[in-house]
């Protein structure tokens, strides 16, 4: 029986949700370990990637988006996890 293929949406659920885990567990991380040591820095420092501000002026009313999303080490850490466990449990 051939494995099911799973659809785009779900793949990109699974990125977005091990980003958001992964981060913010590298963050917490970051705030127990100590300020002057080196594996603080590992798991603190990101890249940060930004989309917008993009504003919308419609005539009844206007309003502006945008998006911003931190990685770190930790995040690709969350993928391989969520990915796994969506694996194990799907």
């Amino acid at each position: 029986m051939a494995p099911r293929r799973r659809p785009l949406a779900v793949v990109a659920l699974i990125l977005f949700l091990g980003i958001v885990v992964g981060t913010v567990v590298g963050e917490v991380v970051g705030l127990l370990l100590p300020e002057d040591k080196v594996i603080r820095k590992v798991f603190v420092n990101s890249t940060d990637f930004h989309l917008g501000p993009m504003h919308v002026d419609l005539v009844v009313f206007s309003f502006t988006l945008g998006f911003s999303l931190r990685v770190n080490l930790m995040s690709a850490l969350g993928v391989f996890v969520v990915s796994f466990l969506l694996k194990w449990y799907w």
